[in-house]
């Protein structure tokens, strides 16, 4: 079971009529108190000189909540608290493993889901075995059961259960896992996060299925490299001079300025306290936030190159370039905002269900050498790489794309778009894209500082609905 590769379907739904409703924020407020009850007694023993998080006892606490949640909920949100505790060890452990720079700021332990005064996060958890989802052409439904005490509450009968519709549709099919549910009070939504395991013979023919495009293994013979960057997310030039650019200084500005207006907030907390709901939801939202651009941005460059029929990737590793090449700006980006090892790893990912292959290979030095004459006199300035040898003057990430897919494939055609600023060497394709809280779109050349969206800063308290 554990072979079996896992991803997740997101849709929207509703509760079928007000009783359920009224259950439903019931049942959900209800997972906050004993998560933050968990999370408390296991972090007691993780503050304490000679304690251990995992010789807490909570158990007793299901006496209390089971009524409510039911016992198998409980358990499961139990378990995803223990799931907490084992990512946070392992991103200490790589923290302090002066071998790996994959994480360089010292990982927070779990903290709460909020409190009544300033408000709850509203999430619910149902174990795989224990909810039904019906598909059908013009409604779909979503049923579970709950605690013994809210079927008393809202007169359910003997084998009655909670009823929501369902917005949406799987785009993977497989065996359920655990369901989760999450309500967005500031969008007043309710979003279901249904994970399921896929059979590993299954998985790439789903998503070529779902795709736009299909890779014809006939025709598909083309290579590319992406220099993964700090300043723009992708960059990705093929083998024939196709060229496309990711820009991310726009969101980097956002998460910046999310992160100023956290660090404000943590100056502002009482000594013993380490963290409040407010920060955490701004933790969370800078975190999606990134995390939908940059995963937006590799689905987009997937669409691309199945395109242009390629089927081989080359993708930088970055292992030696940052200690070479490291300053406190650069950290923050490549690892605090977007995370070299999460990128390259969600292109992994999505690149390879749609069959193209996608290889690892040194960064070192394919900045700081001329794609076009081999010449180490350059000069890299932000996006700008101009050798002064041949005077080429490029892109500096195309630049290093170039480079890249050079030494694994030999000598190729120039990238017909190498300039960071110049008009005239501006592609007219929309090979240069930047986006729009939404989507990726076409931009020009000259947009880089531009800034379509500055996130307002200021959050109200949640509230818990109903």
């Amino acid at each position: 079971m554990s072979d079996q590769p896992q991803r997740t379907n997101t849709y929207t739904a509703e509760p079928v009529n007000d009783r359920y409703r009224q259950c439903l924020f019931d049942w959900l407020a209800a997972h906050t108190p004993l998560w933050n009850q968990f999370t408390y007694r296991r972090r007691q023993e993780y503050f304490a000189e000679d304690g251990d998080v995992w010789d807490a006892e909570y158990t007793d606490l299901y006496d209390d909540y089971a009524p409510i949640l039911g016992k198998a909920t409980c358990q499961q949100l139990a378990r995803k608290n223990s799931e907490a505790w084992r990512s946070h060890f392992r991103l200490l452990g790589k923290y302090h493993d002066d071998t790996d720079p994959s994480v360089t700021e010292k990982p927070e332990p779990p903290g709460y889901w909020g409190n009544r005064e300033d408000g709850y996060e509203l999430h619910g958890f149902v174990r795989n075995d224990l909810y039904t989802l019906d598909w059908g052409e013009g409604k779909s439904t979503l049923e579970f059961g709950v605690g013994d005490v809210l079927k008393d509450r809202y007169n359910f009968d003997h084998n009655e259960r909670v009823t929501l519709e369902v917005r949406g549709s799987p785009q993977w099919n497989g065996d359920d896992s655990r369901l989760e549910l999450i309500y967005d009070d500031h969008a007043d939504r309710l979003r279901v996060q249904h994970p399921v395991r896929i059979q590993p013979g299954n998985l790439q023919e789903q998503r070529q299925d779902a795709d736009t495009h299909t890779l014809d293994s006939e025709n598909a013979n083309r290579s590319a490299a992406i220099d993964v960057g700090a300043n723009n997310t992708l960059a990705l030039v093929t083998d024939d001079g196709e060229t496309a650019v990711y820009h991310a200084r726009p969101e980097f500005e956002q998460f910046q300025h999310i992160s100023e207006r956290i660090a404000d907030l943590q100056s502002q907390l009482p000594d013993d306290k380490y963290t409040s709901p407010l920060i955490q939801r701004l933790y969370d939202r800078r975190g999606r936030q990134r995390d939908h651009a940059r995963d937006a941005a590799v689905r987009h460059a997937a669409d691309w190159l199945l395109a242009h029929t390629v089927d081989t990737v080359y993708v930088g590793d970055l292992t030696g370039v940052l200690e070479t090449h490291w300053s406190a700006a650069v950290n923050e980006k490549t690892h605090a905002f977007w995370s070299h090892r999460q990128l390259v790893e969600r292109i992994r990912l999505t690149f390879e269900d749609l069959g193209i292959s996608v290889e690892e290979v040194s960064e070192q030095d394919t900045s700081s050498v001329c794609p076009a004459c081999g010449s180490e006199n350059v000069t890299r300035e932000s996006d700008s790489f101009r050798c002064h040898d041949c005077e080429l003057e490029a892109h500096s990430d195309v630049a290093g794309a170039w480079n890249l897919l050079q030494e694994e494939v030999g000598p190729m055609a120039r990238p017909a778009a190498l300039s960071a600023g110049r008009g005239r060497d501006a592609p007219t394709d929309g090979a240069y894209w930047q986006w729009n809280d939404h989507d990726w779109t076409p931009a020009e050349f000259g947009e880089q500082s531009w800034s379509p969206n500055q996130p307002s800063l200021s959050e109200p308290a949640s509230s818990q609905p109903g």
